[in-house]
């Protein structure tokens, strides 16, 4: 699968003279096509270790809800971006690459305490709401997903495919969700040890991701220089 780009374009591999261009799809195709790229660009069996390490000392019916909570906060920055993105980014003047750097950095923080084991025991961190940040942005609703988003909505020329990009978008946060209500049973399996393993681990992904988005806002900005 190609890259998405910052100037709006699908960076693809070279596969001939032949190859369909997202203006040109049917309907079907388009709406497939957005569910798999955001669905592999969001990745939630990534977000879920995260999504463990995080909820690790809440109780299920707590974890339940913040596993809607993040799918849904997702879902609203998806939609706000989608049709109000170009003009917000346009507004305030920030680029995609200014994004992915805050993105990644914000990460980054969060990592740092994953791996460090800083438990935020006060009660300040006990009452943050880990489905707005960081699950619900920037990890699910990050740069790419936004990016990737924005450009099928520049594809979507009729009502036909409108509706099929709603439904995508739907349906890769039904996706999400369930990703994160099925993994709250694993907490119950590996107990506290386990919890602690899984912290770190996550950490190290999150760590990870967050250096990824800091390389590609880099190159980002070194592109328009």
């Amino acid at each position: 699968m190609g890259k998405v780009g910052e100037h709006g374009q699908c960076e693809a591999s070279n596969e001939g003279e032949g190859q369909v261009s997202v203006a040109t799809i049917g309907t079907a195709t388009f709406t497939i096509q957005a569910f798999v790229t955001l669905l592999v660009i969001m990745d939630p069996p990534g977000a879920v270790p995260i999504f463990l390490a995080l909820s690790s000392g809440k109780s299920a019916k707590v974890r339940h809800r913040l596993a809607w909570q993040a799918a849904g906060v997702s879902l609203l920055v998806i939609t706000t971006f989608a049709l109000f993105g170009r003009f917000i980014l346009d507004y305030l003047n920030v680029s995609i690459s200014a994004l992915q750097a805050a993105g990644g950095l914000l990460l980054l923080l969060i990592s740092l305490e994953l791996l460090t084991g800083r438990d935020s025991g006060d009660a300040q961190n006990k009452d943050a709401n880990i489905a707005l940040v960081p699950l619900g942005t920037p990890l699910l609703a990050g740069p790419g997903a936004i990016v990737a988003t924005m450009i099928f909505v520049q594809h979507a020329h009729s009502a036909a495919r409108i509706s099929g990009l709603i439904i995508a978008v739907v349906a890769v946060h039904l996706v999400i969700a369930l990703a994160l209500l099925t993994s709250t049973s694993i907490l119950r399996v590996i107990r506290e040890a386990g919890i602690t393993l899984v912290a770190r681990i996550a950490g190290l992904l999150l760590a990870a991701i967050a250096v990824q988005m800091i390389v590609e806002s880099i190159k980002g900005f070194a592109a328009t220089w």
